[in-house]
């Protein structure tokens, strides 16, 4: 009787253990989910903010998508980094801004009413920009984008094909770009004075050293600053600080290094993993 009794008992303890710990199981959040388009440099963008998410505590995995605004308003993810022009000029084709600040402003008026966004990357940007020569800065007199618009009618870009590139620079409507099969043949062909303007973007990590990249003082081209995205209401004061965070250790040359080393065949992850670790939130 009592070793029934107890079997009983140690039968029914097991059940309740297996019960609760089900239970417990069961509970644990699902990870966050955090978007990441098509390109290697969304797929770094995707790996760096859920870094930061889970450097904070909070369990995040990066999902495939197509990098729009579309992802977070059917839910499929909750954070979708992007770039600030890209996601304006999505919302509105035929806006008008051009410098970062300006650019940001204008997107965060124009997102969808159940999207807010996070800080946008002050230092960190990753927009069109004009490769030229020595000579030809020289003979242009300056290393600025206002040096191309002075000399708009001698301008003969080129770019990489299938890569877009802006009509205009301020009141200079430039040509067609020539296209190129890859950054090689297009530096190639600008040293060699088939082109006199190559177009790149200002964290393209395969820009030769010996070329100058014209700057963008007075923004002649538009702004395409580092920006994460997520769906409003769904996240805490922690996780949205995680993301903003990314603001004030980020910057242009950081993101072109990691560029480099996932084009060279790092996986993204541990890039991003390696980039915080480096470069600690908080402080």
């Amino acid at each position: 009787m009592r070793r029934s009794l107890a079997l009983a008992l140690v039968a029914l303890f097991a059940l309740v253990s297996a019960v609760l710990g089900g239970c417990a199981a069961g509970s644990a959040p699902a990870p966050l989910a955090v978007g990441a388009g098509p390109t290697p440099e969304s797929v770094l963008l995707g790996h760096l903010y859920a870094a930061a998410l889970r450097y904070y505590g909070t369990a995040a995995a990066v999902t495939d998508t197509d990098g729009t605004l579309g992802v977070l308003d059917s839910g499929s993810v909750t954070v979708q980094p992007g770039f600030t022009g890209r996601f304006l000029t999505e919302l509105d084709p035929a806006a008008t801004a051009r410098s970062d600040e300006q650019v940001y402003r204008d997107l965060v008026s124009a997102l969808p009413e159940g999207v807010a966004a996070g800080d946008y990357t002050m230092s960190a940007q990753d927009k069109p920009a004009v490769v030229v020569t020595e000579a030809t800065a020289t003979a242009w007199g300056g290393t600025d984008l206002s040096a191309l618009r002075r000399h708009c009618a001698q301008a003969r870009p080129g770019a990489l094909a299938e890569s877009p590139v802006p009509a205009t620079v301020g009141s200079c409507t430039l040509p067609k770009a020539v296209t190129f099969p890859d950054g090689k043949s297009l530096f190639a062909a600008l040293r060699a004075g088939k082109i006199n303007a190559a177009w790149a973007t200002t964290a393209d990590p395969g820009i030769p050293s010996d070329l100058t990249v014209l700057a963008d003082k007075t923004s002649l081209i538009r702004g395409e600053n580092v920006v994460p995205l997520y769906r409003r209401n769904t996240l805490d004061e922690r996780q949205i600080l995680a993301l903003n965070e990314i603001a004030g250790v980020l910057d242009t040359g950081s993101l072109a290094d990691m560029r480099r080393q996932v084009a060279e065949g790092a996986d993204p992850a541990a890039v991003a993993d390696a980039f915080l670790q480096a470069n600690p939130l908080g402080h």
